[in-house]
């Protein structure tokens, strides 16, 4: 090609990013507050000028991210496998993971930019252009109070709603739990304790209580519409089965982490005694570690949270997976608007995807901390998928996050120097 007709193709194309020439420059946090819980938003900035926006997990160390800017900075953006394989070795089940998915969610953001294409292109186009969101809903201890506020979330317009089932509904009622001295009253010994070895059990009496609560609940907000359920408490295999059984005749979408996820025959023993779906996964980091509880059959719902599994493209494999299993993907998250939108990407471009989280239903200022999509973000339920390039938002909201900082560590786009040394020899063979 000649340079004048480089020159006249360069006039009608976008030319403001040059993938091949784009290298990651640096890497900044704002650590916030209350979108729902607390969350660290990563700035990945570049030497053209675009920057990409990702997420740390709620409640993760902003120091799983940062020790990886070293690690990053000189890359090309839009070699994201490559970058990937790089870092995923840094990463770990839980929020242990969310260092490498809030990088990975930067890049993809990065990529699209840089390409001039929304994320989801990225991982193979679309399947939809609405993603179904549900709403989960903090416990109320009275069950027409928890119907009533479920009740809302329908007329907004939610067609999945999700609630709180388990023993925090039992501990002012006599005769309805069996526990060791201090394993309800979250004293050092017991609260690591995984559930099998915790010694609560539910007796007849609890369990007809949570049927109850379950079934005052849905008299309230309606047969018609999914309803899941979820923190059942730290309670073991016969007391999970027993209360499956008693929760049949509500049609549950499904019953959510009865059991940690790492005991697989545990899972399936579940899963084969009840007829309510059931679902976990969340604390999960990569597809490969989903596979025991697939290729068993032990769960009907997958349930990743892709701020621990690997981000949009490793959960979109793990989609991938599962569906050849028969198994349905949904999203668990609870985030701000920023790993919400990589979220919708990520949903959009997975066949078999059922619903995707939403935990701020009650935050009043969640859908103005970016700009640049549709206020309110979710309507009807839904959001819409957006077609602009990379994650689909035009910025974060600067003034906003300023007023919601971590007052632990309240600085706005924090500078990150210390990391830029960071290193060691990370190669994992001789």
């Amino acid at each position: 090609m000649t340079s004048a007709t480089n020159s006249i193709t360069e006039q009608n194309i976008n030319t403001a990013s040059r993938p091949s020439q784009l290298r990651i420059t640096d890497v900044k946090i704002t650590n916030l507050v209350g979108v729902p819980f607390r969350s660290t938003i990563l700035r990945v900035e570049t030497n053209q000028g675009i920057v990409g926006y990702g997420e740390v997990r709620d409640g993760a160390s902003p120091a799983y991210a940062l020790m990886l800017k070293s690690r990053i900075v000189g890359e090309n953006p839009c070699n994201l496998d490559k970058i990937f394989r790089k870092i995923k070795q840094f990463g770990h089940h839980g929020r242990q993971g969310g260092g490498v998915c809030g990088i990975e969610m930067a890049l993809m953001d990065l990529a699209g930019k840089a390409y001039g294409v929304p994320a989801y292109a990225l991982v193979g186009g679309q399947f939809r252009d609405r993603i179904r969101c549900y709403a989960d809903t903090p416990t109320e201890l009275d069950p027409e109070a928890m119907g009533e506020r479920l009740l809302e979330r329908r007329q907004r317009g939610y067609t999945m709603l999700k609630m709180d089932v388990g023993i925090n509904l039992l501990r002012d009622t006599p005769g309805t739990l069996i526990a060791p001295d201090g394993a309800l009253d979250g004293s050092d010994h017991h609260k690591d304790l995984m559930h099998p070895f915790t010694g609560i059990q539910v007796t007849q009496k609890g369990v007809e209580q949570l049927a109850g609560f379950v079934e005052q609940v849905r008299s309230i907000v309606g047969y018609d519409i999914a309803l899941a359920a979820d923190h059942f408490g730290h309670i073991a295999l016969d007391s999970c089965i027993r209360i499956g059984r008693a929760l049949e005749p509500y049609t549950l979408a499904w019953i959510e982490d009865l059991i940690p996820w790492q005991f697989t025959d545990q899972w399936r023993q579940l899963t084969e005694a009840v007829a309510v779906p059931t679902c976990t996964g969340e604390d999960i980091y990569l597809a490969e570690n989903f596979e025991p509880l697939l290729a068993a059959g032990a769960i009907r719902v997958v349930h990743p949270d892709p701020a621990t599994s690997g981000g949009i493209a490793e959960t979109k494999r793990l989609g991938d997976r599962a569906e050849q299993h028969g198994i349905a993907m949904a999203l668990h998250l609870a985030a701000s608007p920023v790993a919400t939108m990589a979220s919708v990407h990520l949903a959009a471009a997975t066949h078999n995807f059922l619903a995707l989280e939403h935990h701020a239903a009650d935050v009043p200022f969640w859908n103005d901390l970016v700009t640049g999509l549709p206020n309110p973000i979710i309507a009807d339920g839904h959001i819409q998928v957006p077609e602009k390039p990379g994650l689909g938002f035009d910025d974060v909201n600067t003034e906003l996050f300023a007023e919601h900082l971590d007052p632990q560590a309240p600085l706005l786009w924090a500078d990150t120097n210390e990391w830029d040394a960071e290193h060691s020899h990370d190669r994992l063979w001789s």
